[in-house]
């Protein structure tokens, strides 16, 4: 007769609930040793000092397993439940996506949608982890099941309804490994409009904001739209760009996402339709590997209101998107694009996440995922980096971590 596995073998569920407190965890595997038992599954969380601790356990006599477990738990003070079952019958289904969920405040009306809607998807959610607190909360949902892209969709109607954040990606091996990160510049990167700071030294900011509000969101041509603005420059002196520079600032969290994806060993990339003398010298700051952006023409020290060479418009964004992953010898799944603007769309759609950051509801509508709150650095919760990990590897070289509720700048 053949030996029984473990998917036909009796085993033991046991959840024990109470205070944590160190040697927990050891206290109850040092005790179950001695039995012989073997670990089929074993999950632990601790929010706000209560322990959950859940184990799947086969093996040895289970009338001792059981009076072992029970002794344990009533030494240390701690709740326990034990069921008996047959092996560890429920598998994983194909499927696998990883559901990110942010908001600021963080509702639980919206966690029940969400959750309701992956069920009636026909998904189910195998585990649930906490990725940040503050400045915003975010957890991020565990999924088997489910058609990515389909719940993409239907989770997107969620977000528009509870004002909370929703991305859903492929899990499994597509959330591992190496990226390619390509970010817009003005109103992502930064907080600023270059070429309205440009404009301001010229009286004419007013003028050119408005069209720079147009073109964001699509109702005119980027390249056209550009060539007017720029024109606005025409008899500045070439030293109002180190005045622009020195007003530049950038968006809360855009250091703090920078060098993390650096540690992690990614490529990180910025285009732009501004300006390379701006953007060139931010992305040295930041030690960000690729800067793509237009040029200024200058003459006898003053700008003549002409850009240089073809205007990086969207389709150039897009161009350089794929040039940038080539380059890194990246495929096009394992790149992420955050902008804001409808000039950044094609680069957006070209990605294999595309984020849109506090950005114009045409953008918003046609991106994979959105971030509405002001804080760049949550870009790394949709990749599924903890608030605990950044802060770690901060304090680990000596870099400054903020106080809540504040990300860094």
């Amino acid at each position: 007769m053949p030996e029984p596995t473990t998917e036909d073998a009796e085993s033991l569920l046991v959840t024990i609930s109470g205070e944590d407190r160190p040697g927990v965890t050891s206290a109850f595997f040092d005790a179950i040793a001695d039995v012989g038992a073997e670990v089929l599954d074993l999950e632990q969380v601790v929010v706000r000092g209560h322990l959950t601790l859940a184990m799947l356990l086969t093996g040895g006599a289970q009338d001792r397993l059981r009076g072992v477990v029970q002794s344990v738990a009533k030494s240390l003070d701690l709740k326990v439940k034990i069921k008996s079952g047959t092996g560890d019958t429920r598998r994983r289904r194909t499927g696998r996506a990883a559901v990110v969920v942010l908001g600021a405040p963080l509702r639980a009306s919206g966690v029940a949608a969400v959750t309701a809607r992956i069920a009636s998807h026909g998904a189910n959610i195998d585990r649930i982890r906490r990725l940040s607190r503050y400045p915003v909360t975010t957890l991020e949902l565990d999924v088997s099941g489910a058609d990515v892209d389909l719940l993409r969709r239907e989770l997107a109607l969620e977000s528009a309804v509870h004002g909370i954040d929703i991305a859903v990606a492929a899990g499994g091996l597509a959330r591992r490994g190496r990226r390619l990160v390509v970010m817009d510049v003005d109103s992502t990167l930064i907080q600023d409009e270059v070429i309205e700071l440009l404009a301001s030294h010229a009286g004419r900011q007013a003028e050119v904001a408005a069209v720079t509000e147009a073109a964001m969101r699509g109702e005119l041509d980027f390249a056209e739209s550009l060539r007017e603005r720029v024109a606005a420059l025409r008899g500045l002196p070439v030293s109002v760009l180190d005045d622009v520079r020195a007003a530049v600032r950038f968006t809360p969290g855009a250091r703090t996402l920078v060098r993390t994806l650096k540690r992690l060993g990614f490529t990180v990339a910025v285009v732009s339709g501004g300006f390379i003398e701006i953007v060139g010298d931010l992305a040295r700051e930041l030690d960000i590997d690729h800067a793509h952006a237009n040029s200024l023409e200058v003459r006898d020290g003053l700008l003549t209101g002409r850009v240089v060479g073809d205007v990086v418009d969207r389709a150039g964004k897009a161009q350089a998107l794929r040039r940038f992953a080539e380059e890194a010898g990246l495929p096009l799944s394992r790149t992420v694009a955050i902008g804001d603007g409808a000039n950044d769309l094609d680069m957006l759609e070209a990605a294999g996440m595309g984020v849109a950051f506090n950005a114009k509801p045409v953008v918003r509508e046609q991106a994979d995922t959105a971030v509405t709150v002001p804080y760049l650095d949550a870009v790394l919760y949709l990749l599924g980096i903890t608030r605990e990990e950044i802060e770690e590897a901060d304090e680990a070289d000596g870099t400054p971590t903020p106080a809540p509720p504040l990300a860094t700048a």
